[in-house]
């Protein structure tokens, strides 16, 4: 069974976490307030970008943990814009889905 990428987004950030339902345990965490996220982005402007940058720092833990492929779930949400980029952005980096 491969894990789940969950989507969450509120109205000034955005959450990614790969979760495995099997367990029950949450793997990974990766939001617009994580500091690697911050340092990435430093100035950009705009939650869309904010957000691939997001994607990309959580596939990137993921490969690091040796997750290749994942189910994405977008939580109730439009796959568009800002969910759009972090799935975009974890496909950038590797992730498989």
């Amino acid at each position: 069974m491969r894990p789940r990428l969950c989507v969450f987004r509120s109205l000034k950030h955005i959450y990614a976490q790969i979760v495995n339902d099997a367990d029950q345990k949450s793997l990974l965490t990766v939001s617009s307030t994580s500091k690697d996220v911050r340092d990435r982005v430093g100035d950009a402007s705009g939650k869309t970008a904010v957000s691939t940058v997001v994607g990309q720092v959580l596939a990137e833990k993921a490969k690091e943990a040796g997750i290749e492929e994942v189910i994405f779930d977008r939580g109730g949400f439009l796959y568009h814009g800002r969910v759009k980029a972090v799935a975009e952005g974890a496909r950038e980096a590797g992730l498989k889905f």
